[in-house]
């Protein structure tokens, strides 16, 4: 299982994300495209990613934006996994 970061940790590794925030124990992005097809298309490659690493975020879908949240609730917070991911995700919206 993987070790819960510490406050320290957390602020660090947010502030190397600044589009996402902190919701209590988990992190929440959310993404905008220009077409609702293009919104989906992100999903499927979140999807792909997420499986990848057996790690699976929330995701929320309207028209065309995409919420994700990442947290590890088998560990109780947020690890390094999550952190990772959100960079990933990051990646593939750019």
């Amino acid at each position: 299982m993987a070790d819960v970061l510490d406050e320290a940790s957390i602020i660090s590794a947010l502030a190397e994300r600044p589009a996402w925030s902190r919701e209590g124990k988990l992190i929440r992005r959310r993404y905008k495209f220009s077409t609702f097809p293009k919104a989906i298309e992100f999903v499927n490659r979140v999807a792909e990613v997420a499986e990848a690493n057996q790690h699976h975020p929330f995701i929320s879908i309207d028209y065309k934006s995409v919420t994700l949240e990442l947290v590890s609730w088998h560990a109780g917070g947020l690890t390094e996994l999550d952190f990772r991911l959100a960079r990933l995700f990051d990646e593939i919206y750019a």
